[in-house]
C-alpha cells in the first residue's frame, strides 16, 4: 500500500483545482528504469483503474499503482515538502537501498 500525507493530500487537493481536474480524479504512481540511481518515481493524475491495478483510497486520494511498480513501493509514504531542502513530492520508501539527492531515483 502507499499512504498519502496530510501535507501531499492538500497539494494534490491544490492541483487538481488548479488543472481543472475532477474530485474523483486519483493519482498514478509508478516506478520506471531511469534516473542516476537505476529506478524512477512516476506520478501523474488519472481517471481510470487499468486491468493490473491495485487501487488504494488513503486520507481521501485515490491511488493507482500496477502491480509491478508495487513491489518497489510497498509501505512507501508519498509527502510533500515545501521547505528550504526541497520543493516537490517526496517518496519515502521503506524499501530503497540506496536514494540520490533528488529524491527522485533510487534503487533497491
Amino acid at each position: 500500500m502507499v499512504t498519502v500525507t496530510e501535507q501531499a493530500k492538500n497539494k494534490i487537493v491544490e492541483l487538481k483545482q488548479k488543472e481543472g481536474k475532477s474530485e474523483m480524479d486519483g493519482i498514478r504512481v509508478s516506478v520506471e528504469g531511469g534516473g542516476c540511481s537505476g529506478l524512477m518515481y512516476d506520478l501523474e493524475f488519472d481517471t481510470e483503474e487499468r486491468s493490473n491495478d491495485q487501487v488504494f483510497v488513503d486520507n481521501g486520494v485515490k491511488v493507482f499503482v500496477d502491480k509491478k511498480s508495487l513491489l518497489y513501493l510497498i509501505g512507501t509514504q508519498l509527502d510533500f515538502s515545501d521547505g528550504l531542502n526541497g520543493k516537490g513530492f517526496q517518496f519515502k520508501n521503506p524499501n530503497a537501498s540506496r536514494t540520490c539527492g533528488c529524491g527522485e531515483s533510487f534503487s533497491v
